[in-house]
């Protein structure tokens, strides 16, 4: 049986990016987009210099673009006949579209555009007529427009399709957990320094600075679906560096409406968990009429476009709703090549969380329990780059385990650009994309006692760079002790590991059924649930539209609290607190908001 767990097990490129004179170095791919051609899955993602194949949406292979920019951001991948069409964001130049029959040995010819756009989308129609969707602003739509697709040339003006509005819709709210990221203060400080440099400033750009800089959301990253003869026009917001970045989607009856919002909204929001963030993606049926949706997550700790790709079971239910189940989404999870179930419970627990851990060496701040704690954004971290650190949880007892993921993270890295590079505009950002093969090596062993131990798997001579490894034992084994010695790692890096994340079966009774729960309105967006302190690992707050709709959650950890900042005006709520530990899970009581 093949299995994953997000993010997707790739090689994140290294990025070279200069930010106002300084040189950042951090991985990054993003806006991912899953299509099926000619019987395979083609991944296409920012800043990956190619893109990925695969025949099981497990492992993938990385092919590099041949006559194709690579410093275009938010690729389009699009079949349409025979061919595969590509485009990708730019707007110094006109908007190019590139066709191939074959991405890996074929040639990309060019076929060029009329405008510029950003986050590009095409999407053909069953009568072969061929739409085109593009935007990427919080001041802007996102734009619709007819396609000769002999020329690619615009067939009337464009439509505005989808704007923002965060007055209604809590989820398009800017900031961490919604909550706004500048005060009006910050906001017109910058105003003022942005204005500074430029050579004429009008009232009128005042007031545009204060809309770019503000907290409005983005609204960006267009994809079209289309289900029992309804267009579902899917859109991402409120800005890819917050945990609560999303996935919304109208609904109509014409590929360029009007469109109305959907009831099920956002129908792809993780905000909590070891790894938030689900917007700006790509919803694709597979080879067995199973819907998955692709989309990217946040770490945005070295530099604000530090991002990985998720992937997740999606689905349109009895009503014509499309939701994506992100419940336990960054666990392990079983890709059975058959039709499934979208909504099915994870095979194995966590086991490690808040577990104690040790290491060979550590430095203040960065102590070996933050390979526990269930944060991308935290990590161990090493005294010195010397090989062989070793990280270690003690899971406290025997353990069935049987799965492992390894989460490397890169702490301001100082790295020279190589000799002879030059720097590519990319947007507002100058970058290059490093597209050598690093190395990612290290040996992971398990232990009953502490003393002896045995090598659960050996990468100590590696030729990938994974920093996401997941390795699985489907028939389990039986461990206390779990312990990473690394011996090598990109530009001879400090070993840092944001997560040692051990999954299995617990041996105890399930965890009891949630009490206590009270929920409070905070506004009309808002919502404040609370519920008794309990010996569960942890709690998935759900909620939705109908009782038996609750397809939003958001995984806690360590508390007895959540706020929920993306409700809809004027939409009912309901809302069930479900409890978890090392055995399994037990569902809570459904209760309306009034």
């Amino acid at each position: 049986m093949l299995y994953m767990c997000n993010p997707l097990n790739i090689d994140y490129r290294y990025q070279f990016i200069d930010e106002h004179g300084k040189l950042v170095v951090n991985r990054e791919a993003a806006d991912p987009t899953l299509v099926l051609f000619k019987d395979r899955y083609y991944m296409f993602l920012s800043m990956t210099g190619g893109f990925l194949v695969s025949d099981d949406l497990v492992d993938w292979t990385f092919h590099a673009l041949r006559g194709v920019s690579i410093y275009d951001y938010a690729p389009d991948a699009r079949v349409m006949g025979d061919d595969l069409y590509l485009s990708a964001s730019h707007l110094s130049r006109m908007g190019t579209f590139y066709r191939t029959t074959d991405p890996i040995e074929g040639e990309f010819e060019e076929m060029a555009g009329t405008f510029p756009f950003w986050d590009p989308h095409l999407f053909m129609d069953d009568d072969g007529k061929v739409y085109f969707y593009w935007g990427c602003s919080n001041y802007k739509p996102i734009y619709g427009v007819q396609l000769d697709p002999a020329t690619m040339q615009p067939l009337g003006e464009p439509q505005a399709m989808i704007s923002g509005n965060p007055e209604r819709h809590g989820y398009e709210r800017n900031g961490e957990d919604h909550f706004p990221s500048k005060t009006k203060e910050q906001i017109e400080q910058q105003v003022q320094l942005t204005a500074s440099k430029l050579p004429k400033v009008t009232e009128e750009i005042m007031n545009t600075l204060r809309v770019v800089l503000g907290n409005d959301p983005f609204i960006e990253g267009a994809w079209m679906n289309k289900h029992d003869g309804v267009y579902y026009l899917q859109y991402a917001s409120p800005g890819t560096e917050y945990n609560v970045y999303s996935d919304g989607v109208y609904v109509s009856e014409h590929p360029l409406g009007p469109f109305k919002l959907a009831q099920n909204n956002p129908y792809s929001y993780k905000p909590g968990g070891f790894m938030p963030g689900a917007g700006q993606g790509s919803t694709m049926s597979d080879r067995f009429g199973n819907l998955w949706h692709a989309s990217t997550m946040r770490i945005s700790v070295n530099q604000q476009f530090e991002r990985r790709v998720g992937l997740w079971p999606a689905g349109f239910d009895n009503d014509g709703e499309l939701f994506c189940n992100q419940r336990f989404g960054d666990w392990p999870m079983k890709i059975a090549q058959e039709r499934v179930d979208p909504w099915a419970d994870p095979e194995w627990m966590l086991l490690s969380y808040g577990k104690t851990a040790k290491a060979s060496s550590y430095i203040e701040g960065y102590e070996p329990a933050k390979a526990t704690d269930e944060n991308v954004c935290t990590w161990w971290r090493a005294a010195d780059p010397t090989p062989d650190q070793w990280v270690e949880v003690d899971l406290q007892q025997e353990y069935d385990v049987h799965a492992i993921q390894i989460n490397f993270a890169d702490d301001q890295l100082s790295v020279d650009l190589p000799e002879g590079v030059t720097l590519q505009q990319c947007g507002l950002l100058s970058r290059y994309i490093d597209m050598r093969q690093h190395h990612t090596r290290w040996i992971l062993e398990g232990s009953l006692d502490g003393q002896s131990y045995f090598v659960i798997e050996d990468k100590l001579e590696a030729m990938t760079n994974l920093p996401h490894d997941l390795i699985v034992r489907e028939a389990g084994f039986r461990a206390r002790y779990i312990r990473c010695t690394v011996r090598e790692l990109p530009y001879g890096q400090i070993p840092c590991v944001s997560g040692l994340r051990v999954f299995g079966a617990g041996d105890g009774a399930l965890p009891d059924l949630t009490t206590g729960v009270r929920i409070e309105r905070l506004g009309e967006l808002d919502l404040h649930v609370a519920w008794n302190p309990d010996q569960a690992v942890g709690h998935n707050v759900l909620w939705g539209y109908v009782p038996d709709k609750l397809y939003h959650s958001y995984m806690i950890l360590g508390s007895s609290h959540a706020k929920i900042g993306a409700l809809i005006r004027d939409h009912p709520v309901y809302v069930r607190v479900d409890a978890f530990n090392e055995r399994g899970i037990v569902e809570g009581e459904v209760y309306p908001v009034v």
